[in-house]
């Protein structure tokens, strides 16, 4: 498969619909994105240009969301989202690929770490948790107070004030009226929303981290006021030899805000590990 393409597979439960990104490195390894509650292949923008010139590069919808638009049952999951990357891997014809979540598509690779660590390479999880914490769960609680009282305008409207930074908000204006609009129209639904934050608030894994023994990077930043970056150091101290980065600024969506240095840190944990595999 070469340059960018999306795709449809229906394996009997699920449609899955993904983008593959090739790179010109004869057997690059792949790197997985699975973005958060947006679910949407198109939060990874920012990381595309600078990972593709290393590694093969697979993005996703995650199921409710995106082009993926369908209902999700009632005991809609975390592992339900985790074997739904599997579905992603076996459709794009990867064996392992190195993982890369941001906040829920985090959880469910801490899922996988633990179920099907032999799919992995790696494990980046950013800004994510093992178990929700009490702050977080209250900001879930309000953003499901906005939908239910003054519906998809208004939670859309308050969505940047959880995942950016104040003064790059005030910089950036014009950008988040033009991604206001876009999430009104992309919206995934009410009733798929509180089945996806039910699943996140539900997911604990913190009795099987210490399973984990894939090469792990924790990422939080400071100023985050969705998950605090407590839970990410606790998330760090749990999984043995996971390495932990947190950035003084950034907030929730760090790879937007600061993509330059993200990226860079990405790829120096992923070069590392693979100057460990060959040493």
């Amino acid at each position: 498969m070469s340059g960018a393409r999306d795709d449809a597979r229906d394996d009997g439960r699920r449609v899955t619909f993904f983008d593959v990104l090739d790179c010109a490195r004869p057997g690059a390894e792949t790197v997985l994105l699975s973005a958060g509650l947006g679910g949407t292949a198109g939060y990874w923008t920012p990381q595309l240009a600078a990972l593709r010139e290393r590694y093969r590069v697979v993005t996703y919808d995650q199921a409710g969301t995106g082009r993926n638009r369908r209902e999700l049952p009632a005991d809609h999951s975390i592992a339900a989202m985790a074997d739904e990357v599997l579905a992603v891997l076996d459709a794009t014809g990867t064996p392992a690929c190195h993982f890369v979540g941001h906040a829920l598509g985090g959880l469910a690779g801490i899922d996988l770490a633990v179920r099907r660590p032999d799919r992995l390479s790696s494990l980046t999880v950013v800004n994510g948790w093992a178990a929700a914490h009490a702050h977080t769960k209250r900001c879930f609680e309000m953003r499901l107070t906005l939908l239910k009282h003054g519906g998809p305008e208004a939670y859309v409207r308050a969505q940047p004030i959880f995942l950016y930074p104040a003064d790059w908000l005030a910089r950036n204006s014009a950008r988040m009226a033009e991604e206001e609009a876009h999430g009104l129209a992309g919206f995934q639904g009410a009733d798929t929303l509180r089945k996806r934050i039910a699943a996140l608030l539900a997911f604990d894994a913190t009795p099987r981290l210490r399973s984990v023994r894939l090469p792990t990077l924790i990422v939080a930043a400071r100023d985050d006021v969705l998950v605090p970056s407590t839970m990410s150091e606790d998330l760090a101290w749990a999984i043995e030899g996971a390495r932990l980065y947190v950035a003084p600024w950034g907030a929730h969506a760090i790879n937007v805000t600061e993509p330059d240095a993200f990226n860079s840190m990405l790829l120096d944990f992923l070069e590392r590990k693979a100057k460990r595999q060959a040493g």
